[in-house]
Order: structure tokens, then C-alpha cells, then sequence
């Protein structure tokens, strides 16, 4: 087959379609030759060498090449691996650039550019072409009729966030059909959106959807696959195995129909983003990209050997974000998804990889400054999870302005309050508060704090009150592998019981998370099925189990009707009083004279806590009030917010405790809205009157509302 080609563009870098052909483009600085490699239907490829090089990018046009064209490169050059260099022309690479790819990545000998059997293992050179275990790229046209839909740009205080799976989330779902379950389209159905209406969420964040290796070798030995997806291999494309159009581009139209369908429900779409490391692994992975397109550019390797891969990720590899080119791939990725997909914003795995200049974790970053700078990216949601697994990697209260962060000392705090362990009284009235002693300094609000119980790496909620250790032994690591310090307790028997007090104490445990996370400030965020009692029998670290371990059970016990009808309410009751989701800090003081401060922290004597309690005791129970006439912070159009009081019992403690109704609040009627000892939402059902102490009993949270 004969095909022209023209100087073409060194820019926009992968493949660009203009109605009359399609120009390509690839950075590699230190190649020395590239090859565009076109397929047809049949699979027979054709080469073409790309001649022109422009500022390291090799680029070329094709004329009457246009959407559905499946492509790849060769890229030749050292295969100087002390060096840093892996070239190897036998490897067929995606495109970095590329926006639809046709499929998985098959394992397989030809996938590495080493020789397996070699004694030099990966300092030798594999003869073998793996063009028939490599997806292709695919040239897509890019139009799509949005009509009139834009990003929703949900004011962050009023955002929760439910962290699900595009294919878990819908794969046993009886009300869609079978053909759409575990896709994009599927979580578009009518059923799915219906859901996340019901529950009252106002965004969704996905785990991965970049295209990512599916099948590594070591999974597919013990008969698994990467479900999660932490293991990407390019940032633009929208992963095809969650589609249910095909392969040849169509994962993109549906994605943005996704999208489309999900904002006309209210409903934001937040990514869960891997930039700081790829499926590519250490110097013993395969070759799929990056790696052979030019990996001393796009990778962090050791400077004094560069044979060797910096691993802030615990994953092989981490990508070199000091290279100006790398920077520019994450960031023309997350402008694309921006512009063209209408993703809402982004929690980017492991993000202090991201921040490291040298070694240690940088919050000037040029990373970071590119960001603050992007008007694109200037009032999308951006969210760090803000550790690695390097040294000094911990870094929650650290990120700059603009980002929220996955508030790890939330979730610690939270956990050992009610699993009865001692709690500084300060630690639990900082996290409830939004953790102003972590964001506060550096100019941000409560909602940079993304409060969580739970997430998809670890416990499910009902697995957090069922099991004090860990159970992975479907992975078949001899249950190694997995957070060891889960901060759990099983309410007296490990794992599955008929023991009625058990099963009662875990169903209240659960509705203390719920009430404690949702009352407090800051932006919640709830792990996909905790809303109805979903749990993974103790696998604390499911990212191989694409199965019924992972997938939400939509089989609904009674019981779980009680917890989802719970959640339901208890989110709408947040939603309806913006006294737990305030935009400013808590001052501790009465602002517009109603003599009351906006908050005030008391014994279950109806004492106020003094300044030694806040620095030295160990509290299980504490009562909070909540004063709705001092909200600090005016509403949109500069109303000042007025909502009514409330006043919070929590009692951690194995046995129940009697609270009095501090002496300024006593001549007003109290109205019970919450008593997690029932499954019920009270709203108001129960009032107190009377002058004499409420017995709130053990391990459960009570809520009173000011009536009057």
C-alpha cells in the first residue's frame, strides 16, 4: 500500500485528524529514527519513517488518513541500558497522545525488550516483535454535540463525593441491561443515575479510567487482573475495556455521552488520575511506551546508575515531572479531559511523587506552579492524595492553595474514636472542625479537607466493625500483602456472625461513621456501597478481584434497606442545613450578638471543656453545640445565612452516659433528629423539655435539634 507523507506539525503532539488527512507527532529526544506504523483490517502493517524532526518531535502527515486508522511506532536508538536507554524497534509503542486504543495489552514473552532466558536478564536485547500482543492507537474524530452543557462547578462546601467503580458499580445491577453492565453507558442508565440521586451525592470519582495494563504476568499466573486500574499506559484515552461501543474509538463517544448524562443529573465526574508512575514497572517490565519512546527523558532513573528506576511509588517506576516534556504530558492530558470530556476535577494517586524535585517532596514544585498558573484547571476540583511511599512522603496539610486533599488524619481519628480507643480531645475536635490546624495557615478553607472513613484501598464500612485483621487470601500473596494497621474492631467476633447483640452493635458502628462523617465540616466523601453494607469478607486490598468480591451486591437484606433509607436522610439533612457545611472557619465566638459562640465544646455535665482538658485528656464522650444564628460566611448573592441549632452527644464509651443540656442552652425545647441506637431517622419523633440529663447510650451519637 502506497501512502504519501508530508512534513506535516510538531504540534498537537499524537495524531490530529482535519477532515483531509491526519498529521502525527511523538517527542523523543534521544531517538534516531521513528517509524509510524499504520494497520489495516487484516492487521498487515505499513511503515513510514517520520524524517522531520522539530525540537525533539518527530512528526509527519498522512493525507487521506482519517478515524478509525489503528497506528503505533517503532522508535530506534542506544539500547544503552546502563545509560538509560532502551530503544528497541521490535517493540511496537502506543502513542502517549493517542485518544481511543482497540484493546488490552496481551502478556507475553515479545511485550519485554529484553530476553527472558538471557544470564544479562534486562541488559540484553529482545529480537522478537510483539505487534500482535500490542493495542493499537486509534485516529478518532473528536466532534461531539455537547448542546448546552458545561462543567457544573459545584461550590466545594457543598459537594459530596461518592468514590466508585465504572465497572463495579454497575456490573450486577439487575435493572440494566447485560450488555451495558460495567461500562460507561452503564453508569449513564436511568438505574445507576437514579441511584446516585436517591443518595443525594453531587459528584462521582472514578477510579482509573486512563487506558491501563490489565494483565500483568504476575496476576495472570495466579489467575486475576488488575481491577482497580493503578497501572496506566496513556493519559488521553479513556479505557476500552469499560465501553460497551466497541473498541475503534467509540469509548470515547460514550464516555462524553457518560459525562453528558451524569451533569444532566446534577452529578459531577471527578477522575482518579495515576501520573507519577505507569504499568511499564522497573527495568524488569515491559516495553508499551514510554519506556521505549525515550525512557531517560520520561522517567526519574537513579543518577549514578541509571540502569536503575527511582520508585516513590512502590510500583517500579516514577515519572521524571522535572522534564519539561512530562510536565507537558500531564498537563495537555488534564486539559483534555477538561476541554474536550467535561471532567469536573481530579484526585491524583500518590501526589507527593509529583512533588519531588530532587528527592524530598517540594511544595513549590514546578508541577504545582504550572497548575496554579492554568486557567484551565483554575476552578476544577483538585484533589492530592497527599502521600508516597518515599521517605518524607506523608504529606497531609502540605499541598498549596488550591488543592483539597484525602485527609488521612481524618480517617485515623475518626476510626479510633469509635473503636473505643484514646483519643486526644483536641485531635477529634480539629477533624470534626475541618482540621484547621492543617489547612487553616496557609490560606485555605474547610473544604480543602476530603474527610473519609473508608476507601476503595482497604476496608469497606461493614468490614470496618466485622474484622480486626485483614483476610486477602484470594490474592494469593499468603495474605502479606495490605494494610496490616486497619484501626478496625469487629465488635467482639471476627468476620461473619449470627450473634444478634454483635450485628446490632456493627449496624450502629456504621451509622456513627455515616452521622460523624457527615456532620462534619469539610467535604465527605463515601466509598461506593457503604451505604448499604457492602462488604469485600475482609479483603482489605481488592485490586485484583474483578468479581463479586469487588462488584456492589444490589440484593438488598432488609437490614441494608434500613442503612441506605439512614444514609439517604442523613445526607439530605446535611444538605438542608448549612451550619455542617460552612465556606469559613469556626471562630469560637459569638459574631452578630446572640451572646452564644458559633460553636462551644462541653462535658456530658453540661461543663465547658477548659483549656487542660484541650490539651491533655483522653475523651470518649463529648457533646458539641452548633449555633445556626453565627454563621460567619454570607450566602451567594451576600445574605447572611441563618439556620437553626443543634446540639451533639457522642458517646464512644462501652457504656451509657447521661448528658445534661448545658445551662444556657436550658430554656429552649430540644427536638431528637438522630440517636444512632436506631435505624431510623427520628426527625424530631422524640423532644426533651424538662431540665434533667438525657441518657445516651453506649457507642451511638445523638442529635438534638432547637426548637423555637
Amino acid at each position: 500500500m502506497y501512502l504519501s507523507l508530508w512534513p506535516g506539525k510538531p504540534y498537537p503532539l499524537g495524531a490530529f485528524w482535519d477532515g483531509k488527512g491526519t498529521n502525527f507527532a511523538l517527542f523523543s529526544e534521544h531517538a534516531t529514527q521513528v517509524e509510524l506504523c499504520l494497520f489495516d483490517n487484516q492487521g498487515r502493517e505499513t511503515r513510514l519513517s517520520l524524517t522531520e524532526v522539530s525540537n525533539f518531535v518527530w512528526h509527519g502527515y498522512v493525507p487521506s488518513i482519517g478515524p478509525g486508522q489503528r497506528y503505533g511506532f517503532r522508535v530506534h536508538g542506544p539500547f544503552k541500558p546502563l545509560a538509560g536507554h532502551r530503544f528497541n524497534p521490535n517493540k511496537l509503542l502506543i502513542d502517549p497522545y493517542a485518544k481511543a486504543i482497540e484493546g488490552d495489552i496481551q502478556f507475553g514473552e515479545a511485550i519485554f525488550g529484553y530476553a527472558w532466558d538471557h544470564p544479562d536478564q534486562d541488559l540484553s536485547f529482545s529480537e522478537l516483535d510483539d505487534a500482535d500482543l500490542v493495542p493499537k492507537a486509534v485516529v478518532i474524530d473528536d466532534s461531539f454535540d455537547w448542546e448546552d452543557d458545561t462543567l457544573l462547578q459545584t461550590p466545594r462546601h457543598e459537594t459530596i463525593i461518592y468514590e466508585t467503580h465504572v465497572r463495579g458499580f454497575t456490573k450486577l445491577h439487575p435493572e440494566i441491561p447485560h450488555h451495558l453492565r460495567g461500562t460507561y453507558a452503564g453508569l449513564a442508565h436511568p438505574a445507576a443515575i437514579s441511584h446516585f440521586q436517591a443518595l443525594g451525592i453531587t459528584a462521582v470519582e472514578l477510579m482509573p479510567v486512563h487506558h491501563f495494563l490489565a494483565f500483568p504476568g504476575h496476576l495472570i499466573d495466579r489467575g486475576l487482573r488488575n481491577y482497580w486500574g493503578y497501572d496506566s499506559i496513556c493519559y488521553l484515552a479513556p479505557y476500552s475495556g469499560y465501553s460497551a461501543s466497541g473498541t475503534h474509538g467509540g469509548q470515547v463517544t460514550e464516555f462524553k455521552q457518560m459525562v453528558k448524562a451524569l451533569h444532566k443529573a446534577g452529578i459531577e465526574v471527578i477522575l482518579d488520575v495515576v501520573y507519577n508512575h505507569t504499568g511499564e514497572g522497573n527495568q524488569f517490565g515491559p516495553t508499551l511506551s514510554l519506556r521505549g519512546i525515550d525512557n531517560a527523558s520520561y522517567y526519574r532513573l537513579v543518577e549514578s546508575e541509571p540502569r536503575y528506576y527511582m520508585d516513590f511509588t512502590g510500583c517500579g517506576n516514577s515519572l521524571n515531572v522535572r522534564h519539561p516534556q512530562v510536565l507537558k504530558l500531564i498537563m495537555d492530558s488534564l486539559r483534555y479531559w477538561v476541554l474536550d470530556m467535561h471532567v469536573d476535577g481530579f484526585r491524583f494517586d500518590l501526589a507527593s511523587a509529583l512533588a519531588r524535585e530532587l528527592y524530598a517532596v517540594d511544595r513549590l514544585a514546578a508541577f504545582f506552579d504550572i497548575i496554579h498558573q492554568d486557567p484551565v484547571l483554575a476552578d476544577v476540583k483538585l484533589i492530592a492524595e497527599p502521600w508516597d511511599v518515599g521517605e518524607g512522603g506523608y504529606q497531609v496539610g502540605e499541598f498549596p492553595l488550591l488543592w483539597s486533599e484525602w485527609n488521612g488524619k481524618y480517617r485515623d481519628t475518626v476510626r479510633d474514636f469509635w473503636r473505643g480507643e484514646d483519643s486526644l480531645l483536641a485531635d477529634f475536635a480539629y477533624r470534626f472542625t475541618g482540621s484547621s490546624d492543617l489547612y487553616q495557615s496557609n490560606g485555605r478553607n474547610p473544604s480543602a479537607s476530603i474527610n473519609f472513613v473508608t476507601a476503595h484501598d482497604g476496608f469497606t464500612l461493614l468490614d470496618l466493625v466485622s474484622y480486626n485483621e485483614k483476610h486477602n487470601e484470594d490474592n494469593a500473596e499468603d495474605n502479606k500483602d495490605g494494610e496490616s494497621h486497619n484501626r478496625s474492631w469487629n465488635c467482639g467476633e471476627e468476620g461473619e456472625t449470627d450473634d444478634p447483640e454483635i450485628l446490632a452493635l456493627r449496624r450502629r458502628q456504621q451509622r456513627n461513621f455515616l452521622v460523624t462523617l457527615m456532620l462534619s465540616q469539610g467535604v465527605p466523601m463515601l466509598l461506593s456501597g457503604d451505604e448499604m453494607g457492602r462488604s469485600q469478607q475482609g479483603n482489605n486490598n481488592a485490586y485484583c478481584q474483578d468479581n463479586e468480591i469487588s462488584w456492589l451486591n444490589w440484593n438488598l437484606q432488609a437490614e441494608n434497606e434500613a442503612l441506605l433509607d439512614f444514609s439517604r436522610q442523613l445526607i439530605e439533612f446535611r444538605r438542608k442545613h448549612p451550619i455542617f457545611r460552612q465556606r469559613k472557619w469556626f471562630q469560637g465566638r459569638a459574631i452578630f450578638g446572640s451572646t452564644v459562640k458559633d460553636i462551644t465544646w462541653f462535658n456530658p455535665d453540661g461543663s465547658e471543656m477548659t483549656d487542660r482538658q484541650w490539651e491533655n485528656d483522653y475523651t470518649k464522650a463529648v457533646s458539641i453545640f452548633l449555633n445556626g444564628e453565627e454563621i460567619t460566611t454570607p450566602g451567594e448573592r451576600g445574605e447572611r445565612i441563618i439556620d437553626d441549632s443543634f446540639l451533639i452527644f457522642f458517646n464512644a464509651h462501652y457504656e451509657a452516659i447521661e448528658f445534661s443540656i448545658p445551662e444556657g442552652l436550658q430554656p429552649w425545647e430540644w427536638a431528637v433528629m438522630i440517636d444512632t441506637q436506631s435505624d431510623r431517622f427520628l426527625n424530631g419523633t422524640l423532644r426533651y423539655t424538662e431540665d434533667k440529663p438525657i441518657l445516651v447510650e453506649p457507642r451511638s451519637v445523638m442529635l438534638l435539634q432547637r426548637l423555637g
